[in-house]
């Protein structure tokens, strides 16, 4: 019984860290939209990148991000693959919750927190670092020039 109801906090914790993050979102695009701001004028470069021209584990995922929010998936994929992973099971998670918390638990088809999403999370991160770093030392291959979004 006990799992039961860490895993109800931990659904509860997350549902509500979702809508908090979609409206703040939704306010920064509000706020880029009305004043015409460009958010790539202001991004710092990434040190370990800028140091020894090797990617760190996060890089490209602010252009992913942009390409995402463009709805281009697929360069999204390639710059870095962690954020439509991100996208697509928040989406759901978002999805299944509300329309089962709408239902009042009639309709139990809502996504639970699982300690997995977080491994595969994890394992993309690190099989992208090791990929693309391998691609750009061995084969000189750049699979993250830089592009800008319009």
């Amino acid at each position: 019984m006990e799992k039961k109801k860490t895993s109800t906090a931990m659904d509860n914790g997350l549902y509500i860290t979702c809508w908090c993050i979609i409206g703040t979102l939704l306010l920064l695009v509000l706020f880029i939209k009305a004043t015409n701001i460009q958010l790539s004028k202001y991004l710092f470069p990434c040190v370990l990148h800028s140091l020894t021209g090797l990617y760190c584990p996060g890089c490209g995922g602010t252009r992913a991000v942009a390409f995402l929010l463009h709805g281009d998936f697929l360069h999204s994929l390639v710059y870095h693959p962690f954020v439509p992973y991100a996208f697509v099971l928040c989406t759901w998670f978002m999805i299944s919750q509300t329309i089962e918390r709408l239902s009042k638990g009639r309709l139990r088809i809502g996504m639970h927190f699982r300690e997995v999403f977080l491994w595969i999370a994890l394992a993309i991160i690190i099989i992208n670092f090791i990929v693309k770093n391998a691609a750009l030392l061995f084969f000189q291959i750049d699979f993250m020039p830089l592009t800008h979004i319009s």
